[in-house]
């Protein structure tokens, strides 16, 4: 039986026909080295965001269901296109939406998780010799409802897929050459990263690195999928390979640095300090979808029985925020709201923190060498995560870069043997 490699091509990768036969070209050399191949793409270039215009310009608040029937047809036209560029090139493929598949999802409109993928079909092609070309950021639930994934929905459908056949390998193809320490544009020493691990990208990806979507790492440690991250454009390059941890050298402490401007800062201040009362609040944002990310309780104020509780949230969650903290506030009757926009998650990542005692300190050291004031801390077993001012997150993610020895003169200095896949 042949390996399968799944590939996964982002908008930018298919924005125009001539990209799209470049594509094509990209499929058929995988093919070529003796590969059962299925292809996962995006909707071209900007198509979203204009079909995001035309709905805002027929109504301010369009339903959910809706929108994703309008987005859905965006991946539509490029697995079409996508199909037929690969047939005038005399290799054979077929085209299949998310229906024709079989990728059932939660019955939950624009952010919906895929509970189950069908692979006969898919499978039928593979056998027949096709190249089988499937749309990403979309399913349907087991009545036949459209759906889409939300954020990085192509990456989650591509390495689904992959993890439902079992594939060899998943290659998300993209306009950058891998997964890097840190942004270039912030840091232009940063180093290209021959591999990471699952733990570490999940880390970096909920951090703020826009290369893979959390969702997508977790799908491929789950099925144990390894995945290249590689560049459309430069196919030589074999980019940065994602696997488990157990296949890696660890060399240094410290993978990466990140940079998160997306999230502000809601402060709670006089929150009753009685139990419960946190499972309030929290359930009230839970219950509609809001996902929080730091969070700190202050030390009661014994006179007045009260603490003050501050978290983080996504940008375009403050309006559905606002209004559930007015709903709850009769419950808890708590005091004054106050919202911080101008800030930055800054964060270092890698699974060699582990064995590595002192890294916290010299991080906090590291900043207030800078005279950058931490707003809050959060901490898991291979991520520190600080809150800063939004106007010093470069300078702390450059000095960052540069203490924990990232900048490509030292990185490209400590290199394991890869893994063959």
């Amino acid at each position: 039986m042949k390996n399968i490699i799944v590939q996964k091509f982002g908008g930018t990768s298919v924005a125009d026909t001539d990209k799209i036969k470049n594509v094509a070209k990209a499929v058929i050399r995988e093919k070529n080295l003796g590969n059962d191949v299925v292809v996962v793409v995006s909707a071209m270039g900007h198509t979203t965001d204009i079909l995001t215009k035309l709905a805002k310009e027929i109504s301010p608040n369009p339903s959910s269901r809706e929108m994703d029937m309008l987005l859905s047809t965006g991946e539509g036209v490029s697995i079409a296109l996508l199909a037929m560029a690969l047939q005038a090139q005399g290799c054979k493929a077929v085209s299949m939406n998310a229906m024709q598949v079989g990728i059932i999802t939660e019955n939950v409109h624009s952010k919906a998780r895929i509970l189950e993928i069908k692979t006969e079909k898919i499978k039928q092609h593979l056998d027949s010799g096709e190249v089988v070309v499937i749309a990403g950021f979309q399913g349907i639930t087991d009545d036949f409802e459209i759906t889409t994934l939300g954020r990085g929905g192509s990456d989650t459908s591509a390495v689904a897929i992959a993890g439902a056949l079992s594939a060899k390998r998943c290659d998300i193809y993209t306009d950058v050459e891998g997964v890097y320490t840190t942004d270039p544009r912030i840091v232009p020493c940063a180093s290209r990263l021959e591999q990471i691990s699952y733990e570490e990208m999940l880390e970096l990806a909920r951090v703020g690195a826009n290369v893979l979507h959390p969702r997508a790492v977790e799908t491929a440690a789950r099925y144990n999928t390894p995945v290249r991250v590689r560049s459309t454009f430069k196919l030589e390059n074999l980019g940065t390979l994602i696997l488990g941890v157990d296949k890696m050298e660890l060399h240094r402490p410290v993978t990466g640095v990140a940079s998160d401007l997306s999230q502000l800062r809601v402060v709670v201040c006089d929150v009753p300090d009685s139990p419960g009362t946190a499972a309030v609040l929290f359930d009230g944002l839970a219950e509609e979808n809001v996902s929080v990310d730091m969070i700190i309780q202050s030390y009661a104020r014994k006179a007045l029985n009260t603490n003050d509780i501050a978290f983080t949230i996504d940008k375009t969650d403050l309006d559905k925020t606002k209004e559930i903290l007015e709903k709850v506030k009769s419950k808890l009757s708590f005091g004054n709201i106050f919202i911080d926009d101008k800030i930055a998650k800054i964060s270092i990542v890698g699974a060699g923190m582990i064995d590595h005692p002192g890294i916290a300190a010299k991080m906090f050291r590291t900043l207030a060498s800078l005279d950058i004031n931490i707003k809050m801390i959060s901490t898991s077993e291979i991520k520190i995560s600080c809150l800063v001012e939004q106007s010093r997150a470069n300078d702390a993610v450059e000095a960052l870069h540069k203490v924990f020895g990232l900048d490509s003169n030292e990185i490209a200095e400590v290199k394991g043997d890869l893994p063959n896949i």
